[in-house]
């Protein structure tokens, strides 16, 4: 079916990898319970547009290049660290109080949309991933291989917006039945920057 040789395998493999906890999901959630559904959703696109991009790098080749040039590839790796890390010490270090809530409440869309597209990009590890779990399922005898890649896209977005939008609204409903406990929210906000930290230490760290 369009050149993929194992349509359910795929499937199952890709639904697990969604489900594996990360920083994408991790700010979609944080950014829909301190904020809402809209700005979650705003996050989820900025998301969606990262993955996009890495994974048209990984069908040109992009992380062959990386491969053979091991230089250009640790640049990426530790800036992406680097501001994995910022994110999660500007976490830690802010105060909670009802002027930042409201200040926060007034950030853009666009400024949502456009740190997670950052988060997303700076996951240097998935264009190697996507270099090696697509082509096992690709047939290279078939003619229009740039529609199987595509098909393999499409499907590995529909899951992760899925995923992503679940995330989204269960983290507005748990923030609304939480909205009167200022403690809560900022516990899960020391949580949530010192998991960005420690995403940031494992990039850093990974081989």
């Amino acid at each position: 079916m369009l050149g993929i040789t194992d349509p359910l395998t795929y499937l199952a493999g890709a639904t697990a990898i969604i489900l594996m906890p990360g920083p994408n999901s991790l700010f979609a959630l944080s950014v829909a319970s301190r904020r809402g559904v809209r700005a979650g959703f705003a996050a989820a696109a900025g998301i969606f547009t990262g993955d996009l991009v890495l994974m048209l790098a990984a069908a040109l080749g992009v992380a062959s290049l990386m491969h053979a040039y091991p230089v250009a590839f640790d640049i990426v790796r530790y800036a992406g660290a680097a501001y994995l890390a910022f994110l999660g010490i500007k976490l830690l270090l802010t105060r909670s109080n009802k002027r930042e809530q409201e200040v926060q409440l007034d950030i853009p869309a666009r400024h949502i949309y456009r740190q997670a597209m950052s988060i997303s990009l700076v996951n240097v590890k998935a264009i190697i991933f996507f270099m090696a779990f697509f082509p096992q399922f690709v047939d290279p005898s078939y003619p229009h291989i740039w529609l199987t890649f595509g098909a393999l896209g499409i499907t590995v977005q529909i899951l992760s917006l899925s995923y992503l939008s679940f995330l989204i609204l269960a983290g507005a409903n748990i923030a609304r039945k939480l909205s009167g406990r200022a403690w809560i929210a900022t516990i899960l906000k020391k949580l949530t920057g010192t998991l960005f930290l420690s995403f940031g230490a494992r990039l850093a760290l990974s081989r």
